[in-house]
């Protein structure tokens, strides 16, 4: 379902301020139309399966790792780091290529959060957006996921989750975890790190994948951009998407989601379609949250194959 393998035919890093430098990579047609992936966390990455998303034909793929992850380069990590530098980096990187608009952006879960920001903060930049898991950062949703809500579904791994904390602490997790991982001892960030992922990790997909296993550096820069922006109410009003959403009236949008999504439940994708005149809904029936799921895979490359050729 995925397109072929690719390779980059250019990659580089962009200086964006406050000691960050973020790593790019483009591929596909050099002429054609370009398309933007924004990956999720925050504080992910992408790879090198994100590029196969385009048909590489049509599309000038350009992909990018957030501040402070990936192979991005900075001299302290949440330093300047926000939902409005983000938003600005994107711009820098379509000037970069010397883009006039951006004809897609792909983006799941806090990468849906950053597409939707970017296209109401650039309206006549985004020509069409392409949606997956939609997180609209409000605090219900951060709730739902770290204190009521997934815990009831999962609750041997929740137990897991909060063993580590205190009972003070375990009324709110998030703090508490955002308080190990910025803290001064290496170990108790990097116990608190795998511990944040492993939680996050068993939610991902309908059907069980087994261990979350990574590098202790991808781990720690994962859980601490997340408690990062998470702590801050993603740098965003609280509900600010959706309220803003019938600004997007007239930019087609397609909407992906899992119908056992536990990280993102369809709640949110149901609303933004509802306020958002013109989105296109797709419930994928047998699906969680995971980019690789075959459902939620076999709508996202129709969807890019869609504004490919519109």
């Amino acid at each position: 379902m995925f397109y072929p393998a690719i390779e980059p035919f250019e990659t580089g890093y962009l200086p964006v301020g406050g000691g960050h430098e973020i790593y790019y990579e483009i591929c596909g047609n050099r002429a054609g139309k370009p398309a933007l992936f924004v990956h999720g966390g925050p504080g992910g990455g992408c790879y090198a399966d994100h590029r196969r998303l385009f048909d590489p034909s049509h599309y000038c793929i350009v992909l990018f790792d957030q501040r402070g992850c990936g192979r991005s380069r900075y001299d302290e990590r949440l330093r300047e780091n926000t939902t409005q530098h983000l938003i600005a980096d994107i711009e820098a990187l379509r000037e970069m290529i010397h883009a006039p608009q951006w004809d897609v952006v792909l983006g799941g879960s806090w990468g849906a959060t950053l597409a939707l920001i970017y296209a109401l903060t650039h309206r006549l930049r985004v020509c069409a957006l392409v949606l997956r898991g939609i997180f609209s950062g409000r605090q219900s949703e951060i709730d739902w996921l770290y204190r009521f809500g997934a815990s009831q579904l999962f609750p041997q791994e929740w137990e897991a989750f909060i063993g580590p904390l205190s009972e003070a602490e375990r009324q709110d997790p998030v703090r508490a975890y955002h308080q190990r991982l910025t803290g001064a001892d290496e170990d108790l960030q990097i116990a608190a790190a795998r511990s944040w992922c492993r939680w996050e990790g068993s939610l991902l997909t309908l059907m069980p994948r087994g261990h979350y296993s990574s590098s202790d550096r991808h781990v720690i820069a994962l859980a601490q951009i997340e408690t990062h922006y998470f702590v801050h109410g993603c740098f965003i009003a609280e509900s600010e998407i959706l309220h803003r959403a019938r600004e997007l009236e007239g930019l087609p949008g397609i909407l992906i989601q899992g119908r056992y999504d536990v990280v993102t439940p369809p709640t949110t994708a149901y609303a933004l379609h509802k306020a958002w005149a013109g989105s296109r809904l797709e419930i994928v029936p047998d699906a969680g949250h995971a980019t690789h799921e075959a459902g939620i895979l076999r709508q996202l490359v129709a969807a890019t194959d869609h504004f490919a050729t519109a």
